[in-house]
């Protein structure tokens, strides 16, 4: 069974704060580059993208990065195939720049930190931000988000989904008892 917590409208206004955040807390939009984690993170940094550039008429870089091979759990004996691996490399020059890492969730921390150490791997940033759409809690690592839509607190049994146009066909945020 799935909640709405969030529809299309509250997301964008979400989407529109964090992105005035980030150009405050940077004081503009030099040597700012904008990192999306693959899927849904794309789809984010891509809108903070185009509100940045209505704004303040900037064209930031925005990239991607799939962090499949940097994953902790990528050798874990329960899973049944090998995963796709697509390009991990980003195009965008991240040394000395202000990278402002984006995805939908963060639940334990370890998909930041998977992106952290791929990121490092391409480049020196100054800085590195996280922002994401909604903090649900439950860190298993010492790190946090830097720019929040929302807190959204959750049981070890419930899972935050995050729906997409894109990728779902709307935009919507739900929470969702998984099955015992």
């Amino acid at each position: 069974m799935a909640k709405e917590i969030w529809d299309a409208l509250a997301m964008k206004r979400a989407l529109t704060r964090i992105t005035y955040e980030i150009i405050e807390q940077n004081k503009g939009t030099d040597n700012l580059v904008l990192i999306g984690i693959k899927t849904r993170g794309v789809y984010l940094a891509k809108r903070i993208h185009d509100r940045i550039q209505k704004l303040e008429d900037v064209d930031v870089p925005v990239d991607e990065l799939d962090i499949t091979l940097y994953r902790d759990d990528r050798h874990d004996a329960s899973l049944k195939q090998d995963p796709v691996i697509n390009s991990n490399k980003i195009s965008v020059d991240i040394n000395d720049k202000k990278v402002i890492l984006i995805d939908d969730v963060i639940y334990t921390g370890r998909t930041i930190r998977a992106a952290m150490d791929a990121l490092m791997d391409d480049g020196r940033p100054s800085s590195i931000k996280v922002a994401v759409l909604v903090d649900r809690g439950h860190r298993e690592l010492p790190i946090r988000a830097d720019f929040v839509g929302k807190n959204i607190p959750t049981a070890a049994d419930e899972q935050v989904a995050v729906n997409m146009v894109e990728k779902d066909g709307r935009d919507s945020v739900e929470l969702k008892s998984l099955p015992k």
